[in-house]
């Protein structure tokens, strides 16, 4: 990431807006941006998969479901935030199963990049059938994002759900309709 970059481009945007970046109140404006940028970009440069780790062999079969994770990401779009809740599930071969905080922190790499919403929702099912090969991964995602709360249409309280299945959760309707009967109590549709 360059920082310079990011700072300069602000210097732009503000002497844009017709203000004088060099006055006082707007003069660390663009550094602190470019700090704030580093940040809720981290994820850019961080490999997916690699963020799952360590797969541990155990025999299960059953749901593994991790939901309600908090997430907030940057939409490429306009460059507002959306953020909401995402919630995970997948169905383990009988072999392969990883430590649950991997699915959040997956999320939160995901997140943290120029990102879709509706891209973000595959790439999190994605990773988890590359990496676990497991029978099958579903991932949710219910968000609100900020183009819609303060430009354009402005309708706030508008939520965005997205929904990504690979595996047994498109062919079993008795699996995707436990997980999405586990997930339910959460989604505020």
């Amino acid at each position: 990431m360059d920082i310079k970059k990011i700072e300069k481009g602000m210097e732009l945007i503000i002497e844009g807006l017709g203000k004088n970046v060099d006055k006082k109140k707007l003069k660390d404006t663009p550094k602190r941006v470019a700090k704030m940028y580093s940040e809720i970009f981290s994820g850019i440069d961080i490999d997916p998969k690699r963020v799952i780790g360590k797969v541990f062999k155990e025999e299960y079969n059953e749901l593994v479901l991790v939901k309600d994770i908090n997430f907030y990401s940057i939409c490429e779009h306009h460059f507002l935030p959306f953020f909401g809740k995402v919630h995970v599930a997948y169905l383990p071969d009988g072999n392969n199963v990883v430590g649950i905080s991997k699915i959040a922190r997956l999320v939160d790499v995901l997140s943290k990049r120029p990102q879709l919403q509706e891209r973000m929702t595959n790439q999190i099912v994605d990773v988890i059938m590359n990496v676990l090969t497991p029978q099958g991964a579903m991932a949710i995602i219910e968000a609100e994002h900020m183009c819609m709360m303060m430009r354009g249409i402005k309708k706030p309280g508008t939520k965005i759900v997205t929904s990504a299945m690979r595996g047994i959760f498109l062919r079993d309707l008795r699996t995707r309709t436990e997980a999405l009967y586990l997930i339910s109590p959460s989604i505020h549709i």
